[in-house]
């Protein structure tokens, strides 16, 4: 199968793969897809932080100090008196987050009614599902059709819904319990019922709602709202982002004008042990009633998450898209630029989503994640299997590798084979080393020794050339010249030239001492170190090619293995070199220096300076 061949069908895989999904996720969501959607929300509320939230709500907890003062749950006639001491600082709407089903003293229940009728009031409700999970589904036109029907509600007392709206309090959680969404109508056999935040917001606007597909319109507000009339819920932050007070405050007269007056106020629970809390991204254990009071919020002032309809076709707009451009980038290239490439696709795409997502509009995460990696991972996996051709390319690279002696060249010229068809001049660092002494007992020794022994050395060579990112362009009978700035010139070539250097002289001594054969023979080595420019090429043609490198600083490096000699040490050094490598380099960390000297080179008109190394050891 042609490359040409495979990434069409690759392409079309993909586009239909990412429509597949998009498809399911338009028409109910998917479990795996869903629960990794509300891990990548929960890391998107965190990036994009907490921020305070409109001053249109309050809460006034029945909390700790309330029920050490006043008893919990507190008595009908106690809550009379909290509902009159908000109702007088004139709330804008008064929301009970308590449910009302059972009877009490007559005398409570009497006054309880009589203070939710003072004023704007709303009272909870709750539906029961024969399901554990409520499930949604959007297959209908009918904006009523995608709800889900309630096996049971717990509605509060005739009496008390007499004197006030009722609001049913289900959030929609996912596996880890936190509010993703408020079901903002709930459905039973015979009648539909509002949520409680839906009802706060309408008695608190003075209008009805009305329902639309993909929206709750109050009055000229549109709140848009996701598959089954549900409201996207984000939170501003951890316990207490939205101004709370205690109803102790309340009931003892201390409660400010300023947190009620004009307000929607919700009385609720944040008792310790009371059990209506919910893990957020900002808080494990956030008070129900604060869940409620945040809903609200978004209804009021239209600030919540967008997630409807259209959202969720433009999530399956981007889940076909961006599998087909993983897919095409990996076609396109596989290489490191290639790979930056496709992460930076990635990236961008990650950090739109972001933005999309700190401005109000709830892209999906996973969706596109899911759409995008297994094909693009998939085809990745059977283009390596199928391209027989680029196995003959690498084969045929591998066979070039061959014919060419520069062992740390070898990646180089696989992807740029026609490397230095043409002589290039640029800077370089060299190093020459040579055994000395050696080609008289070459004669005694034989070839067959002589070519075991010299395995060795030029195994020591090609180790630390590898090591210090070097490339040996010649071994010359009993020696070898390494250089450093192939393929491209770098700021470190000279500091790496001498670390290799240091590492030669340490490890050839070293290597000397075991060779038996050298016994009562008088063997040692030089090594010369340089750096400047050079013109490197490649000579020869057919099945011998080398890289080379000539120029005056091959020369003189060279040379500087003589100076070595001269000075019984076993390393000599430009001045060149040495400052190029910096006051860091290993010269004085592994041995002794000594320089700058005016030497002369054979060979050469003019003088150079030159420093000479010894190990400690000598």
């Amino acid at each position: 199968m042609s490359h040409r061949l495979l990434t069409v069908i690759a392409l079309l895989l993909a586009g239909l793969w990412g429509a597949a999904l998009g498809y399911l996720n338009l028409n109910g969501g998917i479990g795996l897809l869903d629960r990794m959607e509300a891990s990548l929300a929960d890391i998107r509320s965190i990036v994009v932080g907490a921020k305070a939230p409109p001053s249109v709500v309050s809460i006034v907890a029945i909390d700790d100090r309330t029920a050490a003062t006043h008893g919990y749950p507190l008595d009908r006639a106690t809550l009379a008196r909290l509902v009159n001491a908000i109702n007088a600082l004139k709330p804008k709407a008064l929301a009970l987050d308590i449910l009302l089903v059972d009877p009490g003293p007559e005398e409570g229940d009497a006054a309880l009614t009589a203070a939710l009728g003072e004023g704007p009031s709303v009272i909870a409700a709750a539906a029961t599902f024969a399901q554990s999970r409520q499930r949604v589904t959007d297959l209908a036109d009918d904006p009523l059709a995608a709800i889900p029907e309630a096996d049971q509600l717990l509605l509060p007392l005739p009496r008390f819904a007499s004197a006030a709206a009722v609001g049913v309090v289900n959030v929609a959680t996912d596996q880890t319990g936190t509010p993703r969404f408020i079901p903002l109508i709930s459905r039973a056999a015979d009648r539909l019922d509002p949520a409680f935040p839906l009802r706060a917001a309408s008695v608190a606007l003075g209008v009805d709602p009305s329902i639309e597909r993909d929206a709750i319109m109050l009055g000229t507000l549109r709140i848009p709202t996701d598959i089954g009339q549900r409201l996207p819920v984000t939170f501003y932050g951890g316990r207490g982002s939205i101004t709370t007070s205690s109803a102790a405050d309340a009931l003892g007269g201390k409660l400010g004008a300023d947190a009620v007056t004009g307000r929607i106020v919700v009385i609720g629970s944040t008792v310790t042990g009371g059990g209506d809390v919910f893990p957020t991204p900002f808080d494990p254990v956030m008070p129900g009633v604060e869940v409620m009071s945040t809903a609200i919020t978004h209804l009021v002032t239209g600030d919540g998450m967008v997630r409807d309809h259209r959202i969720r076709l433009i999530d399956a707009a981007i889940a076909v898209g961006l599998a087909i451009t993983l897919v095409s980038l990996t076609a396109w290239r596989r290489s490191a630029v290639g790979y930056a490439i496709i992460v930076l696709a990635l990236v961008v795409w990650a950090m739109l989503n972001l933005a999309a997502f700190a401005h109000g509009y709830w892209l999906s995460a996973a969706l596109p994640i899911a759409a995008a990696l297994p094909p693009g991972l998939i085809f990745g996996a059977a283009e390596l299997w199928l391209d027989r051709g680029r196995a003959r390319h690498f084969a045929e690279q591998s066979a070039l590798l061959q014919r060419i002696e520069a062992p740390g060249l070898g990646e180089w010229l696989a992807r740029h084979p026609n490397f230095l068809a043409a002589p290039v001049r640029q800077n370089a660092a060299v190093v020459f080393i040579d055994l000395s002494g050696f080609t008289g007992l070459s004669e005694a020794l034989g070839p067959v020794k002589v070519s075991e022994m010299l395995s060795g050395f030029f195994e020591i060579i090609d180790e630390e050339a590898r090591a210090h990112g070097g490339a040996i362009t010649s071994f010359m009978g009993d020696g070898a010249m390494i250089l450093f700035g192939l393929p491209e010139a770098a700021d470190d070539d000279a500091a790496r030239a001498i670390a290799c250097a240091v590492r030669l002289c340490e490890r050839t001594r070293a290597w000397l001492r075991t060779q038996g054969g050298f016994a009562g023979k008088k063997i040692d080595f030089k090594v010369g170190a340089h750096c400047g420019p050079i013109v490197a090429s490649r000579l020869g043609t057919g099945d011998r090619q080398q890289i080379t490198a000539a120029g005056d600083t091959v020369n003189v490096g060279s040379r500087l293995m003589e100076v070595a000699a001269r000075h019984g040490v076993e390393l000599a050094l430009s001045a060149e070199i040495v400052g190029a490598a910096g006051p860091d380099s290993v010269l004085l960390k592994s041995g002794r220096i000594e320089g700058p000297l005016e030497t002369e080179l054979r060979g050469r008109a003019s003088h150079i300076d030159a420093w000479l190394w010894r190990s400690r050891t000598l």
